[in-house]
C-alpha cells in the first residue's frame, strides 16, 4: 500500500470516528465531544430554553439534587454551542403539577417563545418535567415541528420533523402520563386501604389531637374540651347553629385550635367562633365516636358552564364511604348525633321542612299542615308596615292543577294555639319556676368556670414568661430585652382579662339573688303575662310552642268562614277545635242564607236600616272580614242588592228628566243644600214622592244649562236681579 493510500485510509477512519462521536446525543463527558448533526445553523441563531419544574413545594425544598440537575442543563446548552447570554432558564412553575397547563405561566411562556420563532432548542431533564398530559405534550411537539425547534432530554436530542423521533416522542409522552396515573392510583389505593381500617387521620377537627402513634385522642386541654361540649349542650337547648354562634359571640367564648402548619405547629391557639365552624362541629361524625372518611363530595367541573356541580360539604351517614362507629373517643352518643342531623335538616328553609324559629309574627311557621293535601303550608306577610301574616298552600303550583287548597289569616289559629299552650303550662307553673332557676344557676356556673379557666391560663402564661426572663443571663441584653417585653405583654393581657372578668361578675353574679329568684317565681305563676310581655320575642314564643306541639292540621273550606283545627301534641295526644277566619265575600259565610232571610224579615217588619244593623249585631252576625259590627254602611248595600231599598234608591219612581236632589247636585258639582235652596225658592220644578218623605226635581237639557249659569252667580241677591235665570222653564206633561 502506497503512502497516499495509507493517508487516505487514515483520514477516512478519522472522519468515521468523528462522525460517530458527533452523532452522540448524551451530555458531554470528554474533551473530544462534538454537537449533534441535528443541530444546524438555523437552531444556533435562536435561543436555547431550559425548562425547570418540580411538582410540589415539598420537592422544591427537599429534592435538591433534581433541582441542581435541571439548572445544570444551561451548561449543556453552552457546550452545544449556544452562548451563555442566549440560554434562557424558565423556572416559574416551581411547585406546580404538570397534569394541567392552564395554571403554569412558565409553560405558556415557553409555548409563546416557540410560536414566535425565537427558540432553537428546548431542554428538559425528562419529558415529565415539561408536561404529564398527552394533550399538552403533543401540542408542544406539533409546535416545535412547525417552527423547526429541537427537543432535548437526558436521553438525547429529538427532531419533531423526523418520523423516528416523532414516534419516540409520542411514546415517551404517553408513558409520562401513564406514569402519573400509576403513581396516583398507587397512592390513592394505599390511602383508601388505610382509611378502611380506620387509621387514616389527616387533619383532626377541633377537640382532638393526634398521638405520636397516629391515634386520635381527645384534646388534653380542659378548657378546649369544655368549649366543644358547650356547643352540643347549647344546640340541644337553643335548637339552631346560628343561635349557638350568637351565644358564643355574646359571651366572648373562643375555640381552641391546634395549628396544622407553620412555626407554631401543634400549639393551641384561641380564635373567635364562626358560624361555619359551629355547623362543622355539629355535623362531623367524629364527635359521636365514629371514624368517617369520605364525608365530603368534591364534585366535578362542568366544561360548558365552568361551575363545579354535584359537590356536597357534609354527606349523610348513609352516603359516607367509610364509617366505623366507636372508633375514637366521643363527646356525644351516636343517637344524639343522628338527632342533631335531623334537627339541622328540619331547620333548613326547604319545602316540606319545619324550618327554624324566626323573627316573623306568625306563631306556627313550619307547624301548620294543610288538611286537604297533607303538605306544610307556607307563611306570607302583607306588604307595608303592618306585615300581617297568613298561611297558604302552594302544592297546585308544582303539580299543574287547579287550586284545591286555600289558606287563611294567621291570627285566629295563632290565638287558639297560644291559648291551648298556656292552658297546658298552667299546671306546671311551679315546676317551671324551679327548673328555670336550676337552669340559670347551671348556666352561670358554666360561664364562671370558663372565665376561671381563662384566668388560670393567663396566669400560667405570665408565670412562664417570668421564668424565661429569670433564666436568661443578665449580661445577654439582646435576649433579655425581648423576654422582658414578652413578660410585660403577658402581664398586660392578664390584667385586661381580670378587668373583663370583674365587669362580667358585676353583670352576671355567680349565684341568683333573692330578688331574681322571686322574679322568676312571680313570672312563672302568671305565664300569660310572661307570654305577652315586651321582652318575650317571637322566637321565644315559637320555641315554647315547638316544645309542646308537633303540628297543627287545618281544614279550610272556601265557602265557609269556619276552620277545623287539629292540634297534634308531642306524646301522641290530639285535640279538635274550630276557629272563625275572615273571608272576603258574604257568599263565603256559612250562615249567608240565614243572614239574608233575617234581613228580609226585619225589613218586612218595617224596621229602618240602623235598626236592622243593630238587630243583626245583637243576634251574633258578623261581616265577612270581621272588621267590627254591622252598620248602616254595610247593611244598606245588601238591601240594595236584594231590592229592599227606600225611595231614594228606586229609580223607577222617577219620570222623564227627573232627578233625585242628591244626583242632580252631583251632576252640577254643587252642594246638595244649594239644590234644596233652589227648590224652596221655586227656581226649579219639584214634586214629592208617594210617601211624602223625598223630593224629585225636573230638569231637561235647557234647565241644566240654566242651572249651570245660575250656580256661577255669587249669591241669591244677584240671582234675583236676573229674572231669566231664576224662572224655571214650563214643564210639559
Amino acid at each position: 500500500m502506497s503512502i497516499k493510500r495509507r493517508e487516505r485510509a487514515a483520514s477516512q477512519d478519522q472522519a468515521t470516528s468523528a462522525k460517530r462521536i458527533s452523532t452522540r446525543e448524551d451530555p458531554p463527558t470528554s474533551s473530544v465531544w462534538r454537537p449533534s448533526s441535528k443541530i444546524r445553523d438555523r437552531q444556533w441563531d435562536r435561543l436555547a430554553i431550559v425548562y425547570v419544574r418540580q411538582s410540589s413545594p415539598y420537592q422544591v425544598l427537599e429534592n435538591r439534587e433534581s433541582r441542581e440537575r435541571q439548572y445544570a442543563l444551561a451548561k449543556v446548552a453552552q457546550q452545544f454551542g449556544w452562548p451563555a447570554d442566549r440560554v434562557l432558564v424558565i423556572d416559574e412553575d416551581q411547585g406546580l403539577s404538570g397534569k394541567f397547563s392552564e395554571n403554569r405561566n412558565g409553560f405558556q411562556r415557553l409555548l409563546t417563545e416557540v410560536t414566535l420563532d425565537h427558540v432553537g432548542l428546548v431542554l428538559g431533564l425528562e419529558l415529565s418535567r415539561l408536561t404529564r398530559s398527552c394533550k399538552d405534550w403533543h401540542h408542544l411537539v406539533e409546535v416545535c415541528a412547525v417552527f423547526d425547534t429541537l427537543l432535548y432530554d437526558q436521553d438525547g436530542i429529538y427532531d419533531a420533523n423526523d418520523s423516528n423521533d416523532r414516534l419516540l416522542l409520542g411514546m415517551k409522552g404517553a408513558m409520562s402520563e401513564y406514569e402519573l396515573i400509576t403513581l396516583r392510583n398507587r397512592l390513592e389505593r394505599g390511602r383508601d386501604n388505610k382509611a378502611a381500617r380506620g387509621e387514616l387521620f389527616l387533619h383532626l377537627p377541633i377537640g382532638y389531637v393526634k398521638s405520636p402513634s397516629g391515634e386520635a385522642l381527645r384534646e388534653p386541654d380542659e378548657q378546649a374540651r369544655g368549649v366543644v361540649q358547650l356547643v352540643f349542650d347549647k344546640f340541644e337547648e337553643l335548637g339552631t347553629a346560628w343561635r349557638v354562634f350568637c351565644y358564643l359571640k355574646q359571651n366572648r367564648i373562643q375555640f381552641g385550635y391546634r395549628c396544622l402548619r407553620g412555626p407554631k405547629r401543634g400549639q393551641l391557639e384561641w380564635r373567635r367562633p364562626t358560624h361555619t365552624r359551629v355547623l362543622a362541629i355539629l355535623r362531623h361524625p367524629i364527635y359521636a365516636g365514629a371514624y368517617a372518611y369520605g364525608f365530603h363530595r368534591p364534585g366535578r367541573k362542568n366544561p360548558v358552564s365552568g361551575q363545579v356541580e354535584g359537590g356536597k360539604w357534609f354527606l349523610s351517614p348513609d352516603e359516607i364511604r367509610v364509617l366505623i362507629q366507636d372508633r375514637v373517643p366521643a363527646y356525644i352518643s351516636w343517637e344524639q348525633y343522628l338527632a342533631n342531623q335531623r334537627r339541622l335538616s328540619e331547620n333548613r328553609s326547604f319545602p316540606g321542612a319545619q324550618g327554624a324559629a324566626r323573627a316573623g309574627r306568625a306563631l306556627l311557621s313550619g307547624l301548620v299542615v294543610c288538611g286537604r293535601c297533607g303538605h306544610r303550608m307556607n307563611v306570607g306577610y302583607q306588604p307595608g308596615k303592618t306585615k300581617k301574616p297568613h298561611y297558604w298552600c302552594d302544592t297546585h303550583l308544582f303539580e299543574e292543577r287547579e287550586q284545591p287548597c286555600f289558606g287563611l289569616k294567621a291570627p285566629p289559629v295563632d290565638e287558639l294555639v297560644a291559648q291551648q299552650v298556656l292552658r297546658a303550662l298552667e299546671p306546671a307553673a311551679v315546676d317551671l319556676s324551679l327548673q328555670a332557676a336550676t337552669d340559670i344557676k347551671r348556666e352561670r356556673e358554666r360561664l364562671h368556670q370558663h372565665w376561671r379557666q381563662r384566668r388560670e391560663r393567663a396566669q400560667y402564661e405570665s408565670q412562664r414568661a417570668e421564668r424565661q426572663y429569670q433564666n436568661v443571663e443578665p449580661e445577654n441584653r439582646l435576649v433579655a430585652r425581648t423576654l422582658e417585653q414578652c413578660w410585660e405583654e403577658s402581664l398586660r393581657q392578664q390584667r385586661q382579662l381580670q378587668e373583663e372578668y370583674d365587669r362580667f361578675l358585676a353583670e352576671t353574679p355567680a349565684s341568683l339573688s333573692d330578688v331574681d329568684a322571686e322574679r322568676i317565681r312571680a313570672a312563672s305563676e302568671n305565664i300569660a303575662s310572661l307570654w305577652h310581655g315586651a321582652d318575650t320575642t317571637p322566637q321565644d314564643r315559637k320555641a315554647i310552642v315547638r316544645c309542646l306541639v308537633d303540628r297543627v292540621v287545618v281544614h279550610v273550606d272556601q265557602h265557609s268562614e269556619y276552620v277545623d283545627v287539629t292540634i297534634h301534641w308531642h306524646g301522641g295526644f290530639t285535640s279538635q277545635h274550630q276557629v272563625v277566619r275572615p273571608v272576603g265575600r258574604y257568599t263565603q259565610l256559612r250562615d249567608y242564607d240565614l243572614l239574608i232571610t233575617r234581613i228580609k224579615a226585619l225589613h218586612q217588619e218595617g224596621k229602618t236600616v240602623p235598626a236592622i244593623a243593630e238587630c243583626l249585631n245583637q243576634e251574633g252576625f258578623v261581616p265577612p272580614r270581621r272588621r267590627g259590627a254591622f252598620s248602616v254602611g254595610t247593611v244598606a248595600p245588601i238591601m240594595e242588592r236584594l231590592g229592599l231599598v227606600g225611595e231614594l234608591y228606586r229609580d223607577d219612581l222617577l219620570g222623564p228628566n227627573e232627578w233625585w236632589i242628591r244626583d242632580l247636585a252631583t251632576k252640577l258639582k254643587v252642594p246638595t243644600c244649594k239644590v234644596y235652596y233652589w227648590r224652596c225658592q221655586g227656581w226649579i220644578h219639584s214634586r214629592k214622592t208617594p210617601s211624602g218623605k223625598h223630593w224629585a226635581v225636573w230638569a231637561d237639557d235647557d234647565e241644566l244649562k240654566r242651572m249651570e249659569k245660575l250656580k256661577a252667580l255669587r249669591n241669591s241677591y244677584t240671582a234675583q236681579r236676573n229674572p231669566g235665570l231664576v224662572t224655571p222653564k214650563a214643564r210639559k206633561g
